[in-house]
């Protein structure tokens, strides 16, 4: 090994205030990060040095330059916006559900001053928290009472825990989910203090089956929504009514969490059929619990409808208090909700059910706009081929969303390359890798100006392919 490489190497203090000399713009990172930035950019570089004696030290305006781009990156926010290319409509590592326009003045609202989160106006005294959302809930599903807790997991989670604690709760083989996270359904029962009591098999389960495990021991009866999978084939699962009516006879409740949440007719969009919230309650349904932020288009929020009787039990628990949500959720659900009140205003409105709906001609027509805005950049070759979207979110997996996608190739760069090019930019923007070619699919980018998505990818294409991290 040629030491006389490493001693080439600057101290990390003295990069650090080469680097700060040296930026174009004073304040590109606090100095802290860009002593950071430093020292992982020499250690890329030791490292590349130890792994081929033949490297030469990099050149010290090459190194500066990493250094600057590295201090910019960590001083980037790590909830930043990025361009969603990846087709999934509801990612949930990028924040699913985008809001619509009303929900985003709703929270712009509510985060600029006070506002009447649990105070009513007209009566000069408290009320309940999130009551507007809650009463849109009731109006749109039915049911005779609603509350909203932070998240889906949560939602079952206090049921769980206020109806069947130290007792048993009785499911489904074959809807024992894990639902995303490595959280599985028998761990959420366990830590509501509930019992399980599995019955039937995995692909078939009748009401005999739950008949059987009846007891004085058994706290409700719990059915699961497969959203995340499919059960094909030689199948069976009782309907809600014989479900409902074991539950009736046995004084309790019968609880069915339906995960994404559909308030509208999914087959109205091309998607094959969602089972709708106010249906599960129509056919005997005591509480139905589902999410905020997957098909109903809103804020990541877990919602409860159903009974009286036992929502007012949920309500009075200390838990529900542990698990309330604060007043940017409220208001961003209310406008959301509103939204509902007819289903064509819905789908205008509302981002996601916008992007499920959007037939291949407007994506083709999306993906044709990209490819122009960047047939022009040096370097890379450009096409528009039919792809598939995902809906995402644990939601409707078996789901084929026809779409476009704009193929990207850089000049003497690997797939691989170019993806992690664009994901170091600002905004990042995230493709796909497929059969070792990039993808960028336009139902994601529907809403997004082509020419902000080519001054991305020009960015990428002219920046430093090394950087550490990117």
């Amino acid at each position: 090994m040629n030491d006389d490489r490493f001693r080439a190497l600057p101290a990390v203090e003295v990069l650090a205030e080469q680097a700060l000399a040296h930026a174009a713009r004073p304040a590109v990172a606090p100095r802290p990060l860009v002593v950071e930035a430093a020292r992982a950019v020499l250690a890329l570089e030791r490292a590349g040095l130890t792994a081929d004696p033949a490297r030469p030290p990099a050149a010290p305006a090459d190194r500066l330059a990493l250094v600057l781009e590295e201090a910019a990156r960590r001083a980037k926010p790590r909830q930043e916006r990025v361009l969603n290319g990846t087709g999934v409509v509801l990612h949930t590592n990028l924040g699913r559900a985008p809001l619509s326009e009303a929900a985003r003045r709703a929270l712009l609202e509510a985060a600029g001053g006070y506002v009447a989160l649990e105070y009513d106006v007209a009566a000069g005294k408290r009320s309940e928290r999130a009551l507007g959302a809650e009463e849109w809930l009731v109006r749109l599903t039915g049911a005779e009472a609603a509350l909203v807790v932070n998240n889906g997991a949560a939602a079952l989670l206090l049921a769980v825990s206020v109806l069947a604690a130290g007792r048993k709760v009785v499911v489904s083989r074959g809807e024992l989910v894990e639902i995303g996270g490595s959280f599985r359904l028998p761990e959420i029962l366990k830590k509501a203090g509930a019992t399980l009591v599995e019955v039937g098999t995995t692909n078939r389960t009748r009401a005999d089956d739950y008949r059987r495990a009846l007891s004085p021991e058994v706290g409700l009866l719990l059915r699961i929504h497969p959203s995340n999978f499919r059960v094909a084939g030689f199948s069976e699962r009782p309907s809600r009514g014989e479900l409902a009516a074991l539950a009736k006879g046995a004084g309790i409740p019968f609880v069915e969490d339906v995960g994404s949440g559909a308030l509208v007719d999914t087959t109205a969009f091309g998607l094959e059929r969602e089972p709708t919230v106010l249906e599960c309650l129509t056919e005997g349904a005591d509480l139905v619990t589902f999410s905020g932020d997957k098909l109903l288009g809103g804020p990541q929020a877990g919602l409860i409808v159903g009974r009286r009787e036992w929502v007012r039990k949920l309500k009075k628990d200390p838990l529900a208090r542990a698990l309330r949500v604060d007043k940017l959720t409220v208001a961003a659900l209310e406008a959301t909700l509103a939204a509902y009140v007819e289903p064509a205003r819905a789908q205008e409105e509302l981002p996601t059910l916008a992007l499920l709906a959007a037939p291949a001609h407007v994506l083709k027509d999306q993906a044709e706009r990209i490819a122009t805005a960047l047939s022009g950049l040096a370097g890379l070759t450009v096409s528009v081929v039919p792809e598939a979207s995902e809906v995402g979110g644990g939601a409707l997996p078996g789901a084929i969303l026809p779409t476009y996608a704009v193929v990207l190739a850089a000049a003497g760069r690997s797939a691989a390359q170019l993806e992690r090019r664009l994901r170091a930019q600002g905004p990042p923007l995230i493709a796909r890798i497929k059969d070792d070619r990039v993808l960028v699919d336009a139902r994601t980018l529907l809403f997004e100006d082509p020419d902000e998505i080519a001054r991305v990818v020009a960015a990428a294409l002219t920046g430093n392919w090394e950087v550490p991290g990117a």
